[in-house]
């Protein structure tokens, strides 16, 4: 299956090893005037408008501001966003191609990744325990939210029980740009540790297309026959791209 001007985060204990650099008038810690009047404008804008009243990189100002709190996060942001293309990607771009970015230390990273677990745990929680088919569009929001800025391929399973809730999710396996490793007997023997009556298959394409390949049709073919054996229901396979899902079900993909 399937730079750049020189940014430096402020001192703070926590993180001893961030590279560090203390403008003169900065360096008693105090916050210039245009600075605290620019973080308090932009967070009472996102209070009274939410975060659709903010483009992305004013989003990511404000995740700066925790990490960088006495020196002006704007170019950071900008320069983050150049380099990973929006703000999902920025907050879900491995740790060590975030540390690739000038002016990006440990507490940086740190907030990037608390911001990208929140978002995946208030997804999940609204779809663990709940009933599949009345929940669809949840699901497909939490997979989107959790697989479809990845730059390899992941493919996960959810685990139903006979009334169709969704008892597990887990990921499986990890890949390449453009191929994960499947095994069907693997697939198969969880889902039998876990008593599960019927499967979810989800992978991600990280370019974007969600269209599937011959081997994402015929690994999905083996899943369902292998299931189909022991008296386990294969509901569908998700291919999550970027901005939209493929539903091998939908498609007629999934021979039943």
């Amino acid at each position: 299956m399937t730079g750049h001007a020189h940014f430096s985060e402020s001192p703070m204990p926590l993180f001893e090893g961030d590279e560090v650099q203390i403008v003169p008038a900065l360096a008693k810690g105090r916050v210039p005037s245009y600075m605290a009047d620019h973080r308090k404008r932009l967070r009472e804008r996102f209070m009274s408008g939410g975060a659709e009243a903010l483009p992305d990189y004013e989003m990511l100002e404000l995740v700066l501001f925790r990490a960088i709190p006495r020196q002006d996060v704007k170019p950071l942001a900008r320069l983050l966003l150049d380099t990973f293309g929006d703000f999902n990607r920025v907050l879900s771009a491995p740790v060590a191609r975030l540390q690739e970015v000038k002016g990006v230390g440990d507490a940086v990273v740190q907030e990037l990744k608390i911001v990208e677990a929140a978002a995946h745990r208030l997804a999940r929680s609204k779809v663990i325990q709940k009933h599949v088919i009345s929940s669809w569009d949840a699901v497909i929001d939490y997979c989107h939210t959790t697989m479809a800025h990845r730059d390899t391929e992941q493919f996960r399973i959810l685990f139903l029980d006979r009334k169709n809730v969704l008892i597990a999710d887990e990921a499986q396996a990890e890949g390449t740009i453009d191929h994960v490793p499947v095994y069907p007997r693997e697939v198969v023997k969880r889902a039998l540790e876990l008593n599960a009556a019927a499967l979810i298959l989800v992978h991600n394409h990280p370019s974007g297309d969600p269209t599937p390949s011959e081997a994402d049709i015929t690994v999905t073919q083996q899943i369902y026959e292998a299931a189909k054996a022991l008296e386990i229901c294969l509901h569908d396979h998700l291919i999550i791209g970027k901005s939209r899902e493929l539903s091998f079900m939908s498609e007629g993909l999934l021979t039943t």
